[in-house]
């Protein structure tokens, strides 16, 4: 049974001058896939803390947020104020949740693709790579 691999091996028979490999990638590491999906995740975190934090920014130097707010107190009669729900204290711990919460999630789906591409490998056969070395 000829594989992809075998007819790509066939094809290239010209000599060239770099050399050049075709690999098999047949294994990702469940540890090393899950370190990297973490760092990728805090990289993601921060991201989000400071994107959170510069919108707000944004929106509060704007003046938008006091519009909003007076177009709120007109409804309830001065009861409610929208500053009181979304001042900076509040978005700062909103943003702090949606980071934590990105960072477990980025990295359980880092562990778990790696488990899957692990699995899939046994069917397929794996990930052709090539190479050449100038």
């Amino acid at each position: 049974m000829s594989t992809v691999a075998d007819k790509l091996a066939k094809k290239s028979t010209h000599k060239t001058g770099a050399k050049q490999v075709r690999l098999r990638l047949v294994y990702v590491d469940f540890w090393s896939a899950l370190k990297l999906s973490f760092l990728a995740a805090v990289a993601l975190a921060i991201v989000t803390v400071v994107s959170f934090f510069l919108i707000y920014m944004v929106v509060k130097t704007t003046g938008l947020i006091d519009r909003v707010d007076e177009f709120f107190t007109s409804f309830s009669d001065g009861g409610v104020s929208l500053e009181a729900f979304v001042g900076l204290p509040q978005v700062m711990a909103f943003a702090a949740i949606v980071a934590i919460l990105n960072l477990v999630v980025v990295t359980v789906l880092g562990a778990v693709v790696a488990g899957i591409y692990n699995l899939a490998v046994k069917v397929t056969g794996g990930l052709l790579v090539g190479f050449t070395s100038n």
